[in-house]
């Protein structure tokens, strides 16, 4: 263990939503805290176009412009925020030891607020032609296909939502949705039908990606008939749920099969002083106020167990 190590009463990794609710009200109970991000604050805030489900925001607010608020919310509560990656977490005598890049951390708690990254599809050219056609978010890339062809694939509310701001710029849009219908909210199905930039290919699956230097096109199965088929775009855009990014917590929490930590509805992880919170956690909806709230119940757990280890 590290002679050398600075001593906080919470370590918070990551400063998504979840992570700087949780911070926001740490400090507000007088507690010494840190939060350690190795991205951008706000998360995939930063990845989302608008947002209209938000409260607070009737007219709806771009993620990157939420993320920003947040931040200086947290700033002016006095959070400390730290753009390192964290390496590893150990736990001796009741204490964690958090290890980033230059300093080791020491707290009671430590509350994972790490979110989740994108999935892939895994089919042949997607690797090969991310970032050449290939991409998982709309808002960094839309604009480079304005007037072009592209597809969309995914039938949640992220990809209706993202559909529709990628149609501000394609001149057509596929959006592919191995299913006969919709998961996505009725106001989302209702505007993609309305869309006419937008046409949808229900029950089909994607089987290839092609191209060489760039995408060319998608290779798709028909789930009703097993017919194969080929459209020709300049673009993929791949919406298809999640993967949680608890690499650095797995051997010390215990995780669902998808790796999602699971916790109680107080956010314990399963072991004295660990929390979770946002959508690095096991539940059945991700959106931006639930992360909020798991935040702040992580920090007010967090604050009970530091008081008199009776975690709230």
């Amino acid at each position: 263990m590290a002679e050398n190590f600075v001593d906080k009463d919470i370590v918070i990794i990551g400063a998504g939503p979840a992570g700087l609710t949780a911070a926001i009200y740490a400090r507000r109970a007088g507690l010494n805290l840190i939060i350690l991000e190795d991205k951008l604050a706000g998360g995939q805030l930063n990845l989302t176009s608008i947002i209209e489900n938000y409260p607070g925001f009737p007219g709806g607010i771009g993620g990157g412009e939420l993320a920003e608020k947040m931040k200086e919310q947290a700033n002016a509560a006095g959070v400390e925020i730290v753009n390192v990656r964290a390496n590893a977490i150990s736990e001796e005598s009741g204490m964690f030891f958090v290890t980033a890049s230059k300093e080791t951390y020491r707290a009671k708690t430590v509350i994972i607020a790490t979110g989740a990254v994108p999935k892939r599809l895994g089919i042949k050219g997607e690797e090969e032609l991310t970032g050449k056609g290939v991409s998982f978010c709309a808002v960094c890339d839309a604009p480079l296909y304005k007037d072009k062809v592209i597809a969309a694939v995914g039938g949640g509310d992220t990809a209706l939502e993202e559909a529709l701001f990628l149609s501000r710029f394609a001149v057509k849009v596929y959006l592919i949705h191995r299913r006969d219908e919709f998961r996505a909210a009725r106001i989302l199905v209702k505007r993609i039908k309305d869309n006419k930039k937008i046409e949808v290919l229900h029950s089909y699956i994607p089987l290839e990606v092609t191209g060489g230097t760039r995408v060319e096109g998608v290779k798709l199965q028909s789930k009703k008939d097993g017919s194969i088929k080929e459209i020709s775009i300049n673009g993929l855009f791949v919406f298809v749920g999640s993967e949680p990014q608890a690499r650095i917590i797995k051997d010390l929490v215990e995780t669902d099969k998808d790796g999602f930590i699971i916790t109680d509805e107080n956010m314990r992880a399963g072991k004295k002083g660990i929390f979770a919170a946002g959508d690095v956690r096991k539940k059945k909806i991700r959106q931006v106020v639930l992360a909020c709230s798991e935040g702040a119940q992580a920090a007010l757990s967090a604050a009970g167990y530091l008081k008199d280890g009776a975690e709230l």
